[in-house]
């Protein structure tokens, strides 16, 4: 086997991708404090065609280098807007009939295996903290609490890593499935 040159992978331009049918999914990113996490948090927004990311608090916006440095240009693509109280955001997005999920570990939580999102509803997915997770009152406040299901002596993911795992999960049921 060969490995493919970029220039043989058919990526969408920027203008493609800002024309192109997204997927039914908004990322919420609910006080992060890493610069390199935001910008990986872009890339893989980028790569599953979400519709739009919301930086909200303490989270850096673009353009910063450090952001940059990971995004590699997802800044560009991928529609974001920035947004002081997140709680305040996740009753905006509800009334526009937005099914929040909140990625924590939490009582009666569902497991990423186990949840079976619905074609034609649209997702939004809050990621939080990495020290704190998201926010007690937007947890509370969610339609779902999502848990990454995990075996080893660690209590958590980098939000990074969260990120592309759960994105990748949904857009794949939501796409394939």
């Amino acid at each position: 086997m060969r490995k493919l040159k970029n220039s043989e992978l058919n990526r969408l331009s920027v203008d493609e991708f800002k024309s192109s049918q997204k997927t039914r999914l908004i990322v919420i990113l609910d006080n992060i404090r890493s610069l390199n996490n935001i910008g990986s948090v872009f890339r893989t927004s980028d790569a599953f065609l979400v519709e739009k990311i919301y930086l909200c608090g303490i989270t850096a916006k673009p353009p910063h280098k450090d952001i940059h440095r990971t995004a590699l240009g997802a800044t560009e693509s991928v529609a974001w807007e920035y947004r002081e109280d997140t709680l305040a955001l996740v009753k905006e997005l509800q009334e526009n009939n937005v099914q929040v999920a909140s990625i924590e570990q939490a009582e009666n939580a569902v497991m990423l295996h186990e949840f079976a999102p619905e074609k034609g509803n649209t997702y939004a997915l809050i990621f939080g903290n990495e020290v704190k997770g998201v926010q007690q009152k937007v947890v509370s406040a969610s339609d779902y609490v999502i848990e990454i299901p995990q075996f080893g002596t660690k209590h958590s993911l980098n939000i990074s890593v969260s990120a592309g795992v759960v994105i990748w999960d949904v857009f794949s049921k939501l796409r394939f499935f």
